[in-house]
């Protein structure tokens, strides 16, 4: 998938996310915004390459 594809999902998907919290509905929205950091974070570690990982040796 093309990374403008994977920016405009996770925006989408926070998006949504916002919106459920302002309706009402704070397990759906909580879940959407998990769903987004977490997707986000993957993304961000992945542009890093295995030589910048952190640890504990």
């Amino acid at each position: 998938m093309n990374e403008f594809y994977k920016d405009v999902l996770i925006g989408v998907v926070f998006v949504t996310g916002l919106l459920g919290f302002v309706s009402g509905e704070f397990i759906i929205s909580s879940t959407l915004f998990a769903t987004a950091a977490v997707a986000s974070n993957v993304k961000l570690n992945h542009k890093r390459g295995p030589a910048e990982h952190l640890s504990c040796e």
